[in-house]
């Protein structure tokens, strides 16, 4: 799990921390004492900077703040916080054992339709979504290891999904967590596809990523595999990786392809095959199904994440502003870093309670259910400082980022030039180049 930076003597590991060298985000060092400087008006790009009104003194005390917030919360988790869990992971289980079980008769037609499959279709979908985003998601956050349940536990959960869990929580719960929103440290900004930041650099790749974009969002789980790979970043550097470097990637591809393998056998050979069993020609139907299924849970996930740190209003940071980075100053940019989604209960729990993203990046270790009591208090916090609490409604935000990822394709506006002759211009450079493939 990613903590914030501890504000006392960095060697001293909090009790709900794990002694892991990664537990507790030991890239950050404490220096409270030291001078900080006053935060610039504008970033890079001449957008305002929604943190330049704040004094060093200000950031610190909304750190207080968040820690005495953070400490009423973990002291009083308890048996009402187990029972939820545990009747959520009860539910996905009875839910897809169901809805599998159903599908056994998914080819069956009763006046020209086939109810089991669309019934159990959803039901599987619902299912996996369940299992990604409220159980694995939060799980393998470390949520739930104070229960000491070993079969809940983020050592031990191993997730319906194409990425190994292990990969994902050195991708997602260390890197991302730690660096949330830092041009050129957090890769889930823009997942190294997509640019949707002004402050990120233009380049003619991006003219395709509406493309890019919805392919990533169909395939999201192999997207996610393949990000938590590192796939990128090894075939723009082979040349230069170390044979240490070449064998460690080697041995975690294996593990990739052993876990698509795996997933690929489950939901596209044994369950289809079961229903060739049963006679009622359902396999091929029982296969679409779970096609399906994956397409729905993919392209769902892929919107709660992208409606969580993509939409207008929220922030990025240069590497140099985390140099000797605060504890206060870390909650803040978890805090101006992420967006929430405003809608039900029944919305919330199938986001994953990531609709409360705000929420949830400054305490990634805190039980998914308690972050809609705690946002409210969140919220006054941050208006009564003037910083932006971004939300709205999932159609709004998913609807923003689309847009964004449209309008960011092509480079920032240059006042006294037109974009289409930079476009121009950087082809041609390109072109000369011979690197169009290198982009």
């Amino acid at each position: 799990m990613t903590l914030a930076p501890e504000r006392t003597a960095p060697q001293t590991i909090p009790a709900h921390a794990s002694t892991k060298p990664n537990g507790i985000n030991p890239r950050l060092s404490v220096t409270s004492l030291t001078p900080r400087p006053q935060r610039p008006a504008l970033k890079k790009s001449g957008r305002p900077n929604p943190a330049a009104h704040l004094t060093p003194e200000q950031i610190e005390g909304i750190g207080v703040e968040l820690d005495a917030l953070r400490k009423e919360v973990m002291d009083s988790r308890g048996e009402r916080d187990a029972a939820y869990i545990r009747t959520v992971i009860k539910t996905q289980r009875y839910l897809e054992m169901g809805s599998r079980a159903v599908l056994l008769f998914s080819g069956v037609k009763v006046k020209g339709f086939r109810p089991a499959w669309w019934i159990g279709t959803a039901g599987l979908s619902v299912a996996k979504i369940l299992e990604n985003m409220e159980i694995g998601h939060n799980v393998m956050h470390g949520q739930w290891d104070w229960m000491r349940d070993p079969k809940i536990h983020s050592t031990a959960w191993e997730w319906d999904n194409a990425s190994p869990s292990t990969q994902w929580k050195h991708s997602h719960n260390e890197i991302h967590h730690t660096f949330t929103n830092v041009l050129g440290r957090d890769n889930d900004l823009g997942y190294g596809i997509l640019r949707v930041d002004e402050d990120q650099r233009w380049s003619p790749f991006f003219l395709f990523q509406p493309i890019w974009h919805v392919g990533n969002a169909l395939l999201f789980e192999y997207s996610i595999a393949a990000y938590d790979l590192e796939l990128g970043g090894y075939l723009a550097k082979r040349k230069r990786m170390s044979e240490e470097e070449k064998a460690k990637f080697r041995a975690d591809a294996a593990e990739v392809v052993a876990k698509i393998k795996r997933q690929a056998t489950k939901d596209y050979v044994v369950h289809p095959a079961l229903a060739a069993a049963t006679f009622t020609g359902s396999a091929r139907h029982t296969l679409t199904a779970n096609v399906v299924a994956n397409l729905v849970r993919n392209v769902w996930t892929n919107t709660v994440i992208i409606c969580g740190h993509f939409p207008p209003g929220i922030a990025t940071f240069e590497k140099t502003t985390i140099e000797g980075e605060t504890r206060g100053e870390w909650y803040l940019r978890q805090m101006l870093g992420s967006g929430n989604i405003s809608g039900s209960k029944a919305m919330h729990v199938m986001s994953g309670n990531l609709s409360h993203q705000i929420e949830h990046h400054l305490f990634p270790d805190m039980p998914s259910n308690r972050y809609a009591e705690i946002a409210p208090q969140i919220r006054d916090l941050m208006e009564r400082h003037d910083l932006p609490y971004v939300t709205g409604s999932l159609p709004k935000q998913a609807a923003s980022v689309y847009w964004k990822v449209v309008e960011l394709s092509l480079p920032n506006k240059v006042e006294g030039r037109r974009r289409r002759d930079i476009v121009r211009l950087s082809l041609k450079k390109a072109w000369k180049k011979k690197s169009l493939g290198r982009f």
